[in-house]
């Protein structure tokens, strides 16, 4: 019998993780998720999930296609699914989110588009471009 719980190696592989105590200056690329607790100072742009610790610290861009974020985040955000913030985030800048979940607590200084919001300018892009070309 094959369990679900069972990953193959690379599944196992996707997942990163940057610990309390290291920090980074640079963008980071990934097919997988990432998990910070430390540093990173540069763009981030990930095909899975971002989880931002406690005592994690994202100072740059960043493109994912979920988030969790419980540490602090300066910059502009584009989460293509699920942006959640835990009672004790800090994010200042733009956030493009498809659905946003805030607890209590949690500060967000920026701007927020969200939902149908994203849809829209999305198709009256594409229009735009496509009388330009025309």
């Amino acid at each position: 019998m094959i369990t679900s719980a069972k990953k193959n190696p690379e599944q196992a592989q996707a997942s990163n993780r940057i610990l309390l105590g290291t920090e980074i200056e640079g963008d980071l690329k990934s097919n997988g998720d990432f998990r910070i607790d430390g540093v990173v100072k540069g763009n981030i742009n990930i095909a899975g999930k971002l989880v931002i610790g406690e005592k994690g610290k994202v100072e740059g861009e960043v493109v994912c296609a979920n988030a969790n974020i419980s540490g602090l985040l300066k910059g502009k955000v584009h989460v293509k699914e699920l942006l959640h913030l835990e009672k004790t985030a800090v994010v200042k800048g733009d956030v493009i989110t498809a659905k946003l979940a805030v607890e209590p607590g949690a500060e967000l200084s920026g701007t927020c588009s969200m939902g149908s919001v994203v849809r829209e300018m999305k198709k009256d892009a594409g229009s735009e471009a496509t009388k330009e070309t025309a």
